[in-house]
């Protein structure tokens, strides 16, 4: 699932016992801080302290305090990301390096345990309504994406990986593909970076115009799982609007995300790769299998709101996660043409969707 954009790494936290004399200024914080008359309110929160021994920063302190936050039923994933976000640009993530590693994981087994909360009957009919839809809309996201990109005088590859990221499953697809593209890391960061901003403005915007036009819950879910390009996102849009667009929604994604194995093979044959591997997402199928416990397996379904508990919770740290990644300097390395590629793809495949879902579901 996603891999992020993130940071460079700042000083990392010293974990072993210190004494006082090592709570020293971390002149690498220091520099990232704010150049602003404010600057000295900044700096306390990267100078090291020790406490019993250990050394930290108050961002650690900090960063640790939202993600306990996330744990409470105040916290949804919305206000997780606009958190995250708001740490980026300011605190900075203290945490950059280890954040990356856990996000991907945690997003995972989080949607396992959403499985947990699914009727595979439901599922399988959510999975039927959402077809059409999703080979039109992956083949033409394509297809567009490629005649934009040669418009605005992208890379080939840049324009593939943004063009898969907006097609299928964002980030997951990106990670899925750049190896089959043998993609460099900068181009792999320009096309993860388009996607996770397009993401979280989705996350905020979609919930609202969905009010708006007073669409069912069954239209909602479709529309997040064709139209927002990550899981996690979706996942969050679909939680803020209700429990039956999130069940139609996740269902229709993770059936959308299984298109990452024949475009990747589409990949190595049009680019003429040979010797790659393919990621193929494994914890979809996880998912099928906590769904098809919860939906035959009656001794199981106590364990069920639980399950879907802690999922939600996982989703909402990742989201934090997620946001806490994004830093403006990550936003402003991406530069305007890769945005505008993302945009034009973002605005047809959302509009297109909404219209048919609208006229027909």
């Amino acid at each position: 699932m996603s891999q992020f954009p993130v940071a460079p790494p700042e000083s990392r936290p010293v974990l072993r016992p210190a004494t006082p004399a090592e709570a020293v200024h971390d002149e690498s914080a220091t520099a990232a801080a704010p150049a602003t008359k404010a600057s000295g309110f900044w700096q306390a929160f990267h100078t090291r302290r020790v406490v019993w021994g250990y050394s930290f920063a108050l961002r650690e302190v900090v960063f640790g305090l939202i993600v306990l936050f996330c744990f409470t039923p105040w916290a949804s994933p919305p206000v997780a990301l606009a958190l995250g976000l708001l740490l980026a640009q300011t605190l900075g993530n203290p945490f950059s390096t280890q954040a990356k590693k856990v996000t991907a994981k945690l997003l995972q087994y989080s949607v396992i345990g959403l499985g947990f909360g699914m009727n595979a009957h439901a599922a399988v009919q959510a999975g039927r309504e959402g077809l059409l839809f999703t080979v039109a809309s992956i083949a033409g996201t394509l297809v567009l994406g490629y005649l934009v990109g040669r418009w605005l005088g992208l890379g080939r590859r840049v324009v593939h990986l943004i063009s898969c990221g907006t097609a299928i499953c964002g980030g997951s697809a990106i990670a899925a593909v750049g190896p089959v593209l043998r993609a460099k890391d900068e181009e792999m960061s320009v096309a993860l970076g388009t996607v996770f901003v397009l993401n979280a403005v989705a996350l905020f915007a979609f919930p609202t115009i969905g009010h708006a036009l007073a669409m069912t819950q069954n239209q909602f879910g479709l529309w997040c799982a064709i139209a927002i390009h990550d899981t996690s996102s979706v996942v969050g849009a679909a939680t803020a609007y209700g429990d039956q667009a999130l069940q139609v929604a996740t269902t229709v994604k993770l059936a959308r995300a299984l298109w990452i194995i024949p475009v990747a093979l589409g990949t190595a044959l049009v680019f003429k790769q040979k010797g790659v591997k393919i990621k193929i997402p494994y914890f979809i199928l996880g998912f099928v299998v906590a769904m098809l416990i919860n939906t035959f397996v009656p001794a199981a379904r106590p364990l069920g709101p639980l399950m879907v508990s802690l999922a939600k919770i996982g989703l909402t740290v990742t989201l934090f996660l997620i946001g806490a990644g994004l830093s403006m300097k990550v936003v402003k390395s991406v530069g305007p043409r890769p945005y505008l590629l993302g945009t034009v793809l973002w605005l047809v495949i959302s509009m297109a969707s909404l219209y048919v879902i609208l006229q027909a579901v």
